[in-house]
C-alpha cells in the first residue's frame, strides 16, 4: 500500500468520524453523549495528517521506485477501508433486541442501592420510572413503596426465551458500545409485540416472589401500551416523558420562539406595546375622521344653543 493511499484512508476515518458526531447523532450508538468533542478533535486530526501526508510525500515514490519491485503491504490491507467507507455510507445498526437477550438482566444500580433508604414517591398516577429504580424498588424497598401502584415506564421489546411475557427493555453505556448492560423489566398480560418496538407502559407490580426482596420478580402486569418514538440517545434509563410534561414543552417551545418580538402570533412584550399603539391610533382616527376624507364634526356654537 503506497503511502498516498495511507494517507487517503486517515483522511477518510477523519471524515467518517466527522460525520458520525460532528454533522449527524449516529456516534451514540456506540459511545456516550459526553465523549463527542473528542471525537469531534480525532477526526479533524486524521484530516489533518492525511492532508499533511499526502502533500509531503508527493513524488516520494517515483523516486523511491528503482524498478526492482519491491513488495509493499500485503492486499488484505486494503480491507481497512470498509469500516472508513462504512461510517460514511452505512453505519452499523444500534444494539437492540439481539443484543439485550443475551445480556445479563441484573440491575445496574442493584449493588449501590443495597443499604439505602428509598426516598418517598410522589402521588403521581401513573408514576414514571425508570426501569433501574423500578428494578431495586420491587428488590430492596422495604416499604413496599410500589406495591398496588401505577407505574409509567419506556423502552424496547425484548422477546422471553421462555415461558409468558416479553421482557421492556434498556441499554446502558458506561462509556460505549463494547461495555454496555441492559436493564430488563418483564411484562405479562399482552402478547410480545415485534422486537425492538419502542412502547410507553403502564401497569402494576406482577405479584411474583416476596416484594422487597430478591425473590421479588422485576415484572409489570400491564394496563396499557402505546408505541412510542425511539430517543436519539437510546442508551439512557432516563425517566418517561408525561404526556402534561410533553405538552408543557411545546407550549414553552411555541412561546419562545414566536412570542419574543411579536412575529408569528406571540404575545411578548413588544407585541402588547404594538398591539396597544394601533388601539390610540385607530381611536385617533375615529376621533378626526382622518384617512376617511370626512372632516372632523365641529362642536356647536353658542347661537346653536
Amino acid at each position: 500500500m503506497r503511502r498516498p493511499v495511507q494517507a487517503s484512508l486517515l483522511v477518510l476515518t477523519g471524515a467518517g468520524l466527522l460525520h458520525s458526531a460532528l454533522l449527524t447523532d449516529l456516534y451514540l450508538r456506540y459511545v456516550k453523549e459526553g465523549l463527542r468533542p473528542l471525537l469531534i478533535i480525532s477526526g479533524f486530526l486524521l484530516v489533518l495528517l492525511g492532508l499533511a501526508g499526502a502533500v509531503l510525500d508527493r513524488g516520494r515514490d517515483e523516486h523511491a521506485d528503482d524498478g526492482h519491485g519491491h513488495s509493499g503491504a500485503p492486499r488484505i490491507a486494503w480491507l481497512l477501508f470498509l469500516p472508513a467507507l462504512s461510517l460514511l455510507f452505512y453505519a452499523p445498526p444500534a444494539l437492540g433486541a439481539y443484543t439485550a437477550a443475551r445480556a445479563n438482566d441484573k440491575a445496574v444500580r442493584e449493588q449501590e442501592q443495597e443499604h439505602e433508604q428509598f426516598a418517598p414517591l410522589p402521588a403521581t398516577s401513573p408514576l414514571p420510572m425508570t426501569l433501574t429504580d423500578f428494578t431495586a424498588r420491587v428488590r430492596q424497598d422495604r416499604a413496599l413503596a410500589i406495591k398496588g401502584r401505577t407505574i409509567l415506564m419506556t423502552g424496547f421489546v425484548t422477546p422471553a426465551k421462555q415461558g409468558d411475557g416479553w421482557y421492556l427493555t434498556r441499554i446502558i453505556f458506561t462509556c460505549c458500545a463494547a461495555d454496555s448492560r441492559s436493564v430488563k423489566v418483564r411484562m405479562y398480560g399482552t402478547q410480545a409485540p415485534p422486537a425492538n418496538t419502542w412502547l410507553a407502559v403502564t401497569g402494576t407490580w406482577h405479584p411474583k416472589g416476596t416484594l422487597g426482596t430478591r425473590a421479588a420478580e422485576a415484572a409489570l402486569d400491564i394496563h396499557g401500551t402505546r408505541p412510542i418514538a425511539p430517543p436519539i440517545n437510546a442508551y439512557t434509563d432516563d425517566l418517561p416523558l408525561t404526556p402534561d410534561a410533553a405538552a408543557g414543552s411545546e407550549l414553552r417551545a411555541a412561546r419562545g420562539g414566536a412570542g419574543r418580538d411579536g412575529r408569528g402570533g406571540g404575545v411578548g412584550p413588544r407585541a402588547g406595546l404594538t398591539a396597544a399603539g394601533a388601539a390610540r391610533r385607530a381611536t385617533a382616527r375615529r376621533c378626526t375622521g382622518a384617512g376617511h376624507g370626512r372632516s372632523a364634526p365641529q362642536r356647536p356654537g353658542p347661537s346653536a344653543r
